[in-house]
């Protein structure tokens, strides 16, 4: 039995037009001799009636504390709509289709409500359907635990529930349906000669979404790398290849027509409201202990610089009053700068290449961008800069590195 998982995210399923699309693209895959299994998010973006974010509205103007284990009980609400409607849409062109919940495909998950880790999928129940005939259509973003309580998996987790199901069918390939034509070289918003990528590796998607680009949920990128399902994101609206998510070498990569020995560079991506933070005249264990403090309180960091006697980081500026609020009674004599972006050029083969972040450097400095802050890996360089800088940073290190001409 030839299984895939195809996912249609809320844009995908909003309305009867473009349902009647998502409707195509699962006939189709049948017609092809696949068994499709179908993954739904909720309906629309915020505002529409169904959307997650409507529904937690709907819950905090009533009470602004919803318990967590209710709010995952009403947040769920919005992919079973979903996978409701598109049963009845696929049933309307004489196909066979039975509506799930996660709990009811064998998700199990942990109780850690509101951002759930899948334990285990038992799809047992999935195959049987299969073998009736039937398409099943799974709602996302969600699971139960081994108590019976519903749990969601946190944002972009139908694309984790695609996957995992994906791993645990061990299907062909995951079909990711999105309102864009594939992942692209940035962010088409603010990069106007912004291209398709035809193939990435798993390791270069997980660092695009880790940096900022919305391009799929990096649990899900986890769960295709370890069991090597190609991940194949594609337009709802269109028939085009997309782009294919999955490992490869150089040897497969020679086949493809885009492959560029010296192109060390795949994409570039940001990330948007960042605030640096630095700490002066503070030893080593003061540092451990601000550090520690911050962790207690939920605020992640990153592009941290530890120096013997500062220390240098960057934070998410919705946290900022907080990270205040933490340093002030520790007397720490701190300044911080608000509105910055991080922008991060990635690429797998720039692994041991010289002379990438004097190109990156270059290419901000020719623009009277200034450098800020960077970090580097393997794979990834990032610079923080101003945020009114960021749309020419963009496109500064999309021309350096010749992205437009893929």
């Amino acid at each position: 039995m030839k299984v895939i998982v195809q996912k249609f995210g809320g844009t995908s399923v909003a309305t009867p037009d473009v349902r009647a699309k998502a409707v195509q693209k699962v006939i189709n895959a049948r017609k092809s001799g696949y068994h499709p299994v179908v993954v739904v998010s909720a309906m629309g973006r915020n505002g529409a009636p169904y959307a997650t974010d409507t529904l937690i509205a709907l819950a905090k103007n009533e009470h602004v504390d919803t318990h967590p284990r209710e709010l995952d009980l009403l947040m769920s609400c919005g992919e079973i709509i979903s996978s409701v409607i598109m049963v009845n849409a696929l049933r309307a062109k004489g196909y066979e289709a039975v509506a799930l919940t996660g709990g009811q495909a064998g998700i199990i998950t942990d109780n850690n409500f509101g951002s759930a880790n899948i334990l285990r999928i038992n799809p047992d129940r999935i195959y049987m359907y299969l073998e009736m005939g039937k398409i099943p259509v799974v709602a996302g973003f969600q699971g139960v635990t081994e108590g019976g309580d519903i749990t969601t998996l946190g944002r972009g987790g139908s694309d984790t529930t695609a996957a995992a199901l994906g791993k645990a069918l061990s299907a062909s390939f995951v079909e990711i349906y999105t309102d864009v034509d594939g992942i692209m070289t940035a962010d088409p918003r603010l990069v106007p000669n912004a291209t398709v990528l035809k193939h990435l590796t798993y390791s270069e998607v997980f660092q695009m979404a880790d940096q900022g680009a919305k391009v799929i949920h990096p649990k899900a990128v986890e769960i295709a790398m370890s069991c090597s399902i190609p991940l194949i994101i594609k337009n709802i609206n269109g028939n085009g290849p997309g782009t294919i998510v999955s490992s490869y070498d150089e040897g497969n990569y020679a086949q493809d027509t885009e492959y560029d020995p010296n192109q060390v560079v795949t994409s570039i991506s940001h990330m948007l409201n960042r605030t640096q933070v630095l700490i002066e005249n503070v030893n080593p264990e003061f540092q451990n202990i601000i550090l520690s403090r911050l962790a207690e309180n939920g605020i992640s960091i990153d592009l941290i610089n530890v120096f013997p006697d500062k220390m240098i980081f960057t934070i998410d500026g919705n946290d900022a009053d907080k990270a205040k609020s933490i340093f002030e009674p520790l007397m720490c004599r701190y300044s911080m700068i608000h509105n910055c972006s991080k922008i991060s050029a990635i690429g797998n083969r720039m692994r041991g290449v010289p002379g990438v972040m004097a190109r990156v450097l270059k290419a901000l400095v020719k623009n009277q961008i200034q450098v800020l802050q960077t970090a580097d890996s393997h794979t990834t360089i990032s610079c923080l800069i101003k945020g009114e800088d960021t749309a020419k940073a963009l496109m500064a290190l999309h021309d350096e590195f010749k992205l437009h001409a893929r």
